[in-house]
């Protein structure tokens, strides 16, 4: 449909990470954000996951842009993964754009993509669109909130934000330009729904800054503070910390060591002198180190999983050691992140929070700062986004009390913002794709369900050797990892089994391979389920000799 103000949310909506959204004016298309998110116990056989653009590539001609608000990887993390299917231009500000050109180049992308670097705050053309980034504060450097003015009215798109009086890294949230958009006049407001169960006040940077410095001038061994890599001011605040008990500081985790090069190239943590490596830890008195992890989502293979599990090559932490968590559980998280902090528990490690420590404010606004938004902004319509159900549905509830109509829409559907009253006028197909080393695989597909069905019920390999009558030579070889130990006498007896089987096939299906190959799969199946009561994944391995 030409003619009309739309807002596609592709991913995002009605969950926590993966935000893909696309705005529609007059036919063109702008993208903002193209985030990842993690499997989580509800897919245990994915690590990671990113929206399925298929209904944006589709469109392809008709994308002017990808504009990215700020650089987490819930709205940054999937770029890479998906540009090579969406190749338009990339519109950020300066410490997006140095992360993204890190991410690009690890992708061997970089040369590819043209990034277009916006000023903080500044205001360009995308026709039809007229795009204006406003400064907000949260807990990255630079994240903005864009307006989108169209012949139709404007749009808000508020992305991660909050007001904070002190970030310690940027400015405030920029207040005044959010009042002069709200007398302009705002058409719709989509945003922030994370927070919006939580009464009061998110807090300050600054707060958690002074609660580290305190907690850490008392601990006794080795420190370990978990945070999220780009999370500057966190960072920060953890290095003077450092400082002012006496210690040293090390980076451990790629991502960090990456963040903190496209930081100082950006003009942040001047006042820090460089961090120690990995290695260089290794050889810092116990008492006179803090070192600064990722993983704290529970993610395998960062730095705090390998240290939990004593496999890490330079550090290893054990009793009188402290590790802090200074950062939340992002939903779906959180099984993985109980499962490192007990590992250090049972390594004599005491684990800090945030649940019983000021260790962590969160980036998102809560019920006051949305009520001051809303007092600002003055919208007539409101999009709740970024966040489950329950958030969305108490967001929109709070600005129906402000005076905003609200409309709770799911990933997928086709929002007409104007001319006219809102309303879901179709349906775009979503879901969600698995990264899978350099491939993307459905999540719904058949190697991903084999892979689960897999995980859940193992897998077996029958080998077998026939001759041209289809009698078998010698005896099949069964192995099922994960299923029997080598002291199990299960698989000769499941051997055995398969011969018989094979032996008792009429003599035409023996003269077929795919026939005589199904059977002996079947014959498998039911010996290892009378033994197991599970139906594995099952491959023969056939040889006509």
């Amino acid at each position: 449909m030409t003619g009309d103000l739309a807002f596609i949310p592709l991913g995002g909506t009605g969950e926590i990470g993966l935000n893909f959204n696309v705005y529609r004016c007059d036919g063109q298309l702008l993208a903002v954000d193209c985030g990842l998110g993690f499997g989580g116990p509800e897919h245990p056989e994915v690590e990671v996951m990113v929206p399925d653009p298929s209904w944006l590539v589709a469109r392809r001609d008709r994308l002017v842009g990808l504009v990215i608000t700020h650089a987490h990887e819930d709205h940054i993390g999937a770029v890479a993964h998906l540009w090579p299917q969406l190749r338009c231009p990339i519109h950020a500000g300066p410490f997006v754009s140095a992360v993204l050109r890190r991410k690009l180049g690890e992708a061997g992308l970089l040369g590819q993509v043209e990034i277009i670097t916006q000023a903080p705050g500044s205001r360009w053309t995308v026709a039809p669109f007229d795009l204006e980034f406003l400064r907000v504060a949260h807990s990255v450097p630079e994240a903005q909130a864009l307006a989108i003015r169209t012949r139709h009215g404007t749009v808000l798109h508020t992305g991660d934000w909050k007001l904070d009086p002190n970030p310690l890294i940027g400015p405030p949230t920029d207040e005044a330009a959010f009042a002069r958009l709200g007398e302009e006049g705002v058409l719709a407001m989509v945003g922030d729904s994370t927070n919006a169960l939580v009464e009061g006040h998110s807090g300050s940077e600054a707060e958690v800054r002074r609660n580290l410095a305190a907690i850490i001038r008392k601990l006794k061994g080795r420190v370990a503070v978990a945070c999220f890599a780009t999370n500057v001011a966190r960072v920060e605040s953890v290095a003077l910390a450092a400082r002012a008990a006496g210690r040293e500081c090390a980076l451990f985790g790629r991502s960090l060591r990456n963040a903190e090069a496209a930081a100082r190239e950006c003009g942040y943590l001047r006042d820090l002198p460089p961090f120690l490596t990995e290695e260089q830890a290794g050889d810092v008195p116990d008492s006179k180190l803090v070192m600064i992890c990722t993983g704290s989502q529970g993610e395998p293979r960062s730095a705090l999983a390998k240290i939990a599990g004593d496999t890490h090559p330079h550090v290893s932490l054990g009793e009188g050691d402290t590790v802090i968590f200074s950062s939340r559980m992002i939903p779906g998280n959180e099984r993985a992140i109980l499962r490192i902090q007990d590992e250090l528990a049972r390594a004599g490690v005491e684990v800090m929070t945030a649940d019983d420590h000021m260790v962590h404010v969160s980036g998102h606004p809560a019920r006051d700062e949305l009520k001051r938004l809303y007092g600002l902004v003055k919208p007539k319509y409101a999009v709740p986004v970024h966040g489950e159900w329950r958030h969305m549905n108490e967001h929109a509830n709070l600005a129906e009390s402000l005076g905003a109509e609200a409309y709770v829409i799911e990933d997928g559907d086709v929002l007409r913002l104007a001319p006219g009253t809102p309303d879901v006028v179709e349906a775009a197909p979503v879901g969600r794709l698995a990264v899978d080393g350099h491939r993307l695989l459905p999540l719904d597909g058949e190697l991903l369900a084999a892979r689960k069905k897999m995980l859940f019920n193992g897998v077996v390999v029958a080998s077998l050797a026939v001759d041209g009558a289809g009698r078998v030579l010698g005896k099949p070889q069964i192995s099922a990892p994960g299923l029997f130990d080598g002291t199990d006498d299960e698989p000769a007896q499941i051997a055995a089994d398969l011969a018989r089987a094979m032996g008792d096939l009429p003599a035409p299906m023996k003269r077929e391979d795919g026939t005589l190959r199904e059977a002996a799969r079947s014959a498998v199946r039911k010996a290892v389920g009378r033994r197991l009561r599970k139906r594995p994944s099952v491959e023969v391995h056939l040889l006509r000799v």
